[in-house]
């Protein structure tokens, strides 16, 4: 392990109405939650700020953010002087009034991170593996909360909101790939995670696929607020992905939409093939191995990658034209505004990568499809862990992220209104 000092999805919906059928606490939590979330999206707002972009009176918006102030969740900034009347003084998310954990288990490695409330890491470990087995994941996981707790005094270890793991669904398919003996991944199968990690830890436990947390750390936390539509890669040891539609996650009837990796594609001979056995580091570490190369930096992190030379350069070039097949593929069926890749690597790689995949899309056939803008992600490797660091503090502080940005093309989202504040 190594220990070095350095937000998700739609976790919680409250269903209130704007009359008759919640209570004053209730409607009280649900308008501090909307306060709280739309200074998170913009950092800084004064009282008349938030009344006008949440549509609170200005008297009941006053009272919730003295409220939020006085519990330690608001801090006061700089006194900001118009031209008349008196300043305006921005309120701002106290960084240390929350934080929380993010698991992210690979198939070659695991990180764990405490995030703060602006969506900071402000710890984090990592340890790799030759495959993940239950036991190691949960000692991983146990030991190294206790491990950044004593970095903790008592009151910011009281203000953890919980847990959130990002795992990969059905751990036990593609052992092969990853070199695990036959058979040995097959403990997943029946390993219920959340109720472990629950039965072991004291802690609020969240649970979410682990590309799905990388696409909604990057709809939070990265380009969100400026594409309301996109399709996501995220490449690790295997590929992955999502999907945002009017800028919340969508993941279908089964929770596997944007699921990219099974997407047929070309291979280098013409085969059709899915694009995890293209676009995915596993597949680097194979070309790594044949080449006499070591593959291990792959897997410490990705501040340790090297320029592997013609491995990666043959690697990039094949994930580049297998990802714009795939974004073809996704650009036919829905009219996605960005096309968005990241991954577990440096960003001088992703940025190859991207520059690639716009190269290679340019050589297909585009007659009929209006493709979308491809972009690098913004939050970059640990994108699985913020995703789900985040989901705590979304469950138990911050509102539906929709509402949100719906709140940036109407300036007005509709709050639950109590006349007595």
């Amino acid at each position: 392990m190594s220990m070095e000092d350095t937000l998700h999805t739609s976790v919680f919906s409250p269903t209130l109405t704007p009359a008759g059928g919640a209570n004053q606490v209730r409607v009280r939590a649900y308008n501090e939650r909307l306060v709280l979330s739309l200074i998170r999206l913009h950092g800084s707002l004064s009282k008349a700020e938030i009344a006008r972009r949440s549509g609170l009176s200005a008297q009941t918006a006053s009272v919730i953010m003295r409220s939020l102030e006085k519990e330690g969740l608001l801090l006061r900034g700089a006194p900001v002087r118009g031209k008349v009347g008196q300043p305006s003084i921005p309120m701002q998310l106290n960084p240390d009034a929350v934080f929380s954990f993010g698991v992210k288990i690979g198939r070659r490695s695991a990180d764990l991170v405490l995030m703060d409330f602006v969506g900071r890491i402000r710890l984090q470990l990592h340890e790799t593996f030759a495959f993940p087995l239950p036991d190691r994941i949960m000692a991983f996981i146990t030991k190294g909360i206790s491990s950044l707790e004593a970095k903790l005094d008592e009151k910011q270890r009281g203000r953890i909101a919980g847990i959130g793991i990002a795992a990969p669904f059905e751990l036990w398919n593609w052992a092969k790939e990853v070199g695990a003996p036959e058979g040995a991944m097959e403990v997943w199968r029946n390993f219920d995670l959340q109720a472990e990690a629950s039965a072991r830890i004291s802690y609020p436990v969240y649970l979410q696929n682990d590309a799905t947390s990388a696409c909604g750390a990057e709809l939070v936390f990265g380009i969100g607020p400026s594409y309301p539509d996109f399709v996501y890669f995220f490449i690790g040891s295997f590929i992955g992905g999502g999907i945002v539609l009017n800028s919340a996650i969508f993941s279908g009837r089964t929770g596997t939409a944007g699921a990219v990796g099974p997407l047929p594609v070309r291979g280098k001979n013409g085969e059709t093939r899915q694009l995890l056995e293209i676009a995915s580091i596993f597949v680097l570490e194979r070309m790594l191995q044949e080449k006499g190369i070591d593959p291990e930096p792959l897997w410490y992190s990705a501040d340790e990658w090297i320029d592997f030379g013609e491995p990666l350069e043959n690697w990039i070039q094949e994930t580049a034209k297998a990802l714009a097949q795939a974004i073809v593929a996704a650009a036919s069926i829905i009219d996605f505004s960005a096309a968005v890749i990241d991954g577990g690597f440096p960003d001088w790689v992703r940025e190859r990568i991207v520059r690639a995949t716009i190269e290679e899309a340019r050589k297909l056939d585009l007659q009929g499809v209006v493709m979308p803008e491809i972009v690098e992600g913004a939050v970059g490797p640990q994108a699985r862990a913020v995703g789900g660091a985040s989901l705590p503090i979304f469950a138990r502080y911050l509102t539906d992220q929709s509402v949100l940005f719906k709140e940036i093309a109407s300036d007005r989202p509709h709050p639950v209104q109590s006349d007595r504040g």
